[in-house]
């Protein structure tokens, strides 16, 4: 069986030494890089499985690098692995198309089972493909009929506007990770300043209540003085939801 091949983009030597010895120990092929120009040339002529990138690089930077990676291969999955730990650089990390953003100082053994979640969930929309050609997605229990403009729930069928289904497509492509409201007002009115916030907001409320189930009315997790814990409690999360995140976008969450 061929090995999964590594691309370990990491600015220290001595973490990229001890990461690329534990990943050839779990059997996995690794090469590794100390810069991200050195990095694009290689993937170029030799390709890769997955990468693994640092953001404070020389040279070129995480950004360019993704950037650069996902124009020659845009299904290439990528981890950002650094130590810019910030809400804003978290946003900006999965607005650049990161599948997972992990923070140093990290275990070996926890960036190894995100890194096999990542590759097992491409795998799976990977073999979704065919489908998802024909505009059929499936959203937990819920089947999206993009070609028709069709969202079915059990027996129920429920026909969407133009824009409320651009708009759940655009979601599910990115499932999982965040999309930024600019991008999603580019690809449904074809300009990033055409629709205000409020307009966009609108269709949002929409498609989410339409992906709602009877299950997901389960009471919401507080804390003794009232304030909310999380919205759900543990295990009682819905399988698909629309996430909100303030003043950056939405996110298509589908969980397992």
């Amino acid at each position: 069986m061929k090995k999964i091949r590594i691309m370990l983009v990491e600015e220290s030597l001595n973490l990229r030494s001890v990461l690329k010895e534990y990943f050839k120990m779990m059997n996995y092929e690794v090469v590794d890089f100390g810069d991200g120009e050195s990095a694009i040339k290689y993937y170029q002529k030799r390709g890769g499985d997955i990468c693994l990138l640092d953001i404070c690089l020389p040279k070129k930077d995480g950004y360019a690098v993704i950037n650069a990676l996902h124009n020659i291969s845009p299904d290439l999955p990528v981890i950002f692995v650094t130590a810019k730990d910030g809400k804003e650089d978290r946003i900006k990390g999965f607005k650049s198309g990161c599948e997972d953003y992990v923070t140093k100082p990290f275990s070996t053994e926890e960036l190894q089972f995100r890194m096999e979640a990542v590759l097992k969930r491409c795998e799976r929309e990977h073999k979704k493909g065919t489908l998802n050609k024909e505009g059929i997605y499936h959203l937990g229990n819920l089947i999206f009929n993009y070609s028709e403009m069709k969202l079915l729930k059990g027996n129920q069928v429920y026909l969407l506007t133009r824009k409320e289904a651009q708009l759940l497509k655009i979601l599910y492509e990115y499932k999982n990770k965040l999309v930024p409201r600019e991008i999603i007002t580019k690809e449904i009115w074809g300009d990033s300043k055409a629709a205000t916030g409020r307009s966009l907001d609108v269709f949002v409320s929409k498609v989410r209540k339409l992906l709602k189930s009877d299950e997901d009315d389960v009471p919401e997790n507080l804390n003794p003085k009232g304030g909310r814990r999380n919205r759900y409690k543990p295990r009682l999360e819905p399988k698909v939801e629309i996430i909100n995140v303030h003043g950056a976008g939405y996110s298509l969450i589908i969980r397992d």
